[in-house]
């Protein structure tokens, strides 16, 4: 394609190249210089070449244009360093340019273009005008639905805020290449001094500007980023919201978060591969391996553009593809609690400006982290039993109200709630001691959780007493899960370690209990009645007919 392109421009449009080879490479140096100072837009860089090569259409014509684009097209990639990966950028890029100038030189053409005008009239501005927008847009089609379409499945509207930038371009440039072309006409090569050096300055200002811009928009995303982590009350929204935004803001194929979990452990905590985000990961590593163990041993960041850099890092858990990566270690009270690693399968895929939002924002997550274990930590104090970790009573009360605001809402069938009672408490308190039946509750707790797994909510109502939430269990199922824990309580003794009789060995303590349960919305018009009810089964139905029995709630 790119031959017979070139032919056919030879041939129609035939080149003025004779007695002019000095002047089209000063002009080819200029655009090379030029094409070494690209800025990014929306991830696709934006070269300003097209400002010369205006100037070398109108005196040279089309093929000659097409060559020196050509060239500096490929500086450009050169300067990007696209590598061996991404080889395909070459030929794809350098076919959509010489498209992009045979269309604009048809047109010109079509509208009576000619080259070597020394006038400046309407006439000729209206011709380039139409010419240079002729390119802009043919640009930009080809950018937008062929090259990100296609290549990078990443479709965009037409008219979107890349189609802005590339018009402002070309009115910012238009006017620079008409100047060039009409003062090379009269000074000769003097002219490329004259606009050619304040052009490459240009060039180098707007790079320097678009950097700035870049960062700035950085900085406003982190602080955003930053307020939403500390709006978050628990440690697995903060580490989620993190890993989602950070991921967002700063394109990566490979996200990690590393826990810190003693001074010989690691353990990935959070991931995103293959573009979705894992979390409770098994992995895994030692303090003195791989990426982590050199973060955590430096206790700095690290920034590696390829992989050479760091590929004789002992054992990682990063995937052979990986080039480039980002390390950055959580602090809190001058100790390395955890590791961000940001990775990229392509080389010089980050650089200083994000490594310094990366640790920015691990600052934010170091202080995010500790907000949501102290409220956790608050919230559990409020919650929880000290004694046996279970929910307490104010928890159940409010649980209780929820769940039967779902029944009562139709969202649940059923609403069961087991109370139970160890019998003759205080004389195993008397016998063993109190630290003894501390002992008895806290493993009682525990049988009771893994009984009940996920069916419900288990909580210490107060003193011996459990209760048990149990949503979407009716009378019957609730009287098989009441008795199963009765005989789980009665057939199997409980093991103490701090008997008052028996001190440094172990005591083994049988124990009963008596259970009564009520089910909503049979038995209850509220959920205050639930409780009443089955403290009333337990102590009429069970209690006071022989204990280490179950009772239902009878009107």
């Amino acid at each position: 394609m790119f031959p017979s392109a070139l032919c056919a421009a030879y041939y129609f449009w035939p080149p003025m190249i004779a007695g002019n080879e000095l002047e089209i490479a000063t002009f080819l140096i200029l655009m090379c210089i030029v094409s070494i100072f690209p800025i990014i837009v929306n991830e696709t860089p934006v070269f300003f070449a097209q400002g010369v090569s205006i100037s070398v259409f109108l005196l040279f014509g089309p093929f000659v244009e097409m060559i020196l684009m050509q060239v500096s097209l490929t500086v450009l990639l050169i300067k990007l360093r696209v590598g061996f990966k991404e080889i395909y950028r070459y030929p794809t890029n350098s076919l959509m340019f010489i498209i992009v100038s045979i269309a604009g030189a048809a047109v010109y053409y079509a509208v009576g273009g000619s080259h070597g005008q020394t006038e400046f009239t309407l006439e000729f501005l209206a011709k380039v005008i139409i010419y240079a927008f002729t390119i802009c847009l043919t640009n930009h089609f080809f950018l937008q639905h062929v090259i990100r379409g296609f290549f990078y499945k990443n479709k965009e509207k037409f008219f979107s805020k890349d189609f802005l930038w590339e018009i402002f371009t070309t009115l910012m440039f238009l006017p620079v290449g008409i100047m060039l072309y009409l003062l090379y006409k009269d000074l000769g090569l003097e002219a490329l001094f004259y606009v050619g050096i304040p052009f490459v300055g240009i060039s180098f200002i707007l790079l320097l500007l678009s950097n700035s811009q870049r960062l700035n928009t950085y900085l406003q995303q982190s602080s955003e980023i930053g307020h939403q982590l500390t709006e978050r009350l628990e440690v697995k929204e903060v580490l989620d919201v993190y890993i989602d935004k950070l991921t967002s803001m700063i394109k990566t194929d490979y996200a990690y978060i590393i826990d810190v979990i003693n001074e010989y452990e690691l353990k990935v905590i959070r991931k995103l591969e293959n573009g979705q985000i894992l979390s409770n990961t098994k992995e895994t590593l030692s303090v003195h391996q791989g990426i982590g163990g050199l973060v955590y041993a430096k206790k700095k960041s690290v920034l590696y553009k390829k992989r050479e850099h760091w590929a004789k890092l002992e054992k990682t858990l990063l995937p052979e593809t990986i080039e480039s990566m980002i390390a950055v270690p959580i602090v809190r009270n001058q100790k390395v609690v955890g590791i961000v690693v940001l990775a990229s399968d392509k080389k010089r895929s980050y650089d200083q400006s994000q490594l310094m939002i990366v640790d920015l924002l691990t600052a934010y997550l170091g202080v995010a982290i500790d907000n949501a274990r102290s409220y956790e930590e608050t919230k559990k104090q409020s919650e929880r039993c000290a004694l046996t970790g279970l929910y307490n009573y104010r928890y159940m009360e409010k649980l209780l109200e929820s769940e039967y605001m779902e029944l009562e809402g139709g969202k649940l069938n059923h609403l069961s709630l087991i109370l139970l009672d160890i019998d003759h408490f205080k004389k195993v308190n008397d016998t063993y001691g109190h630290q003894a039946g501390n002992e008895i509750l806290i493993a009682l707790a525990d049988r009771l959780v893994k009984f009940i797994g996920d069916r419900g909510t288990v909580a210490r109502y107060g003193g011996e007493e459990f209760v048990i939430l149990l949503p979407n269990v009716d009378k019957m199922a609730c009287f098989a899960i009441a008795e199963g824990i009765r005989k789980t309580i009665a057939n199997r003794s409980f093991l103490i370690d701090q008997g008052i009789h028996a001190i440094g060995r172990r005591q083994s303590v049988p124990i009963t209990a008596s259970i009564g349960y009520a089910t909503a919305p049979y038995d209850a018009e509220g959920p205050l009645d639930l409780i009443r009810h089955a403290d009333r089964a337990m102590y009429i139905g069970a209690k006071q007919a022989g204990r280490n029995r179950v009772a239902e709630y009878v009107k």
